[in-house]
């Protein structure tokens, strides 16, 4: 039976599945019955997985029994936002084109990160799914527009402009079209004002593919399986709830307790 909680993470997407997300407004779509979020084997930020990488999780946690620091926001993390305290880190594992991660922000971590500005840091790590085509060059053209000191700028049009590169132009799937993704992705450099021939030659540097190889094996370090996976202080975010108003709820509750203590 397929669940219709948005709070389950995807390995991947059925390609008969249909995306369409407005900026920052709209997040769950049905097609043919199926929920968008529903029918993964893992709950985001909830259930990391088992075995290797659970054990990895283990034996990588701090003090307080969750991950390190060392594994989940290393020196030089792309960071949303920041505080200088440092009392509260969040950490999100996403993938640009999964569509549970193109809801949550829409609906959640947006938000967060917007009425937390300065209270809390907000770090995000690449982790691409083999089943979404476009993962990898959307997480390139932020990981390039990072080399121009531009991450955040990046980050945030791919995300509110999700259904121009992501979803095929009949609507009836997910993008597989590199070359299409690529023009959009080149696009939002010229927007941002990028030297986009430093971008383009930084889309396929050894060093972008490093960092995202990098997040990606401390995702699995840490025990990440699906996305979005979501820490707060080194612990997963157990989210439960049938809506996104329910997830948001609890994140910010468990932020609030974070920042109290």
């Amino acid at each position: 039976m397929t669940s219709k909680n948005p709070v389950k993470a995807r390995h991947g997407l059925s390609l008969n599945v249909v995306m369409t997300i407005a900026v920052v407004v709209v997040a769950v779509l049905v097609v043919g019955g199926i929920m968008l979020f529903g029918g993964s084997d893992t709950t985001t930020g909830g259930t990391g997985g088992t075995g290797d990488s659970g054990d990895a999780a283990r034996e990588a946690g701090g003090s307080g029994g969750g991950v390190s620091t060392a594994v989940l926001a290393p020196d030089g993390s792309h960071e949303l936002t920041s505080a200088a305290d440092g009392k509260v880190t969040i950490v999100e594992f996403l993938d640009y084109q999964c569509p549970a991660c193109a809801g949550y922000f829409a609906n959640v971590t947006s938000k967060v990160e917007k009425d937390y500005a300065g209270k809390v840091t907000f770090v995000v790590r690449n982790y691409p799914l083999d089943s979404h085509p476009l993962a990898v060059p959307a997480a390139r053209a932020a990981e390039a527009a990072a080399e121009q000191d531009k991450f955040s700028e990046m980050y945030h049009l791919i995300y509110q402009n999700y259904q121009e590169w992501a979803v095929a132009p009949d609507g009836q799937q997910l993008s597989d079209d590199t070359a299409r993704a690529g023009q959009v992705f080149l696009g939002y450099a010229e927007r941002l004002g990028l030297d986009t021939a430093k971008f383009t030659a930084d889309l396929d540097s050894p060093a972008v593919q490093a960092r995202i190889d990098k997040d990606t094996a401390d995702g699995k370090t840490a025990g990440v399986s699906g996305t979005p996976t979501i820490f707060v202080n080194g612990q997963k975010f157990e989210a439960t709830g049938d809506t996104f108003a329910d997830v948001d709820r609890q994140l910010r509750e468990l932020v609030d307790r974070e920042l109290a203590g």
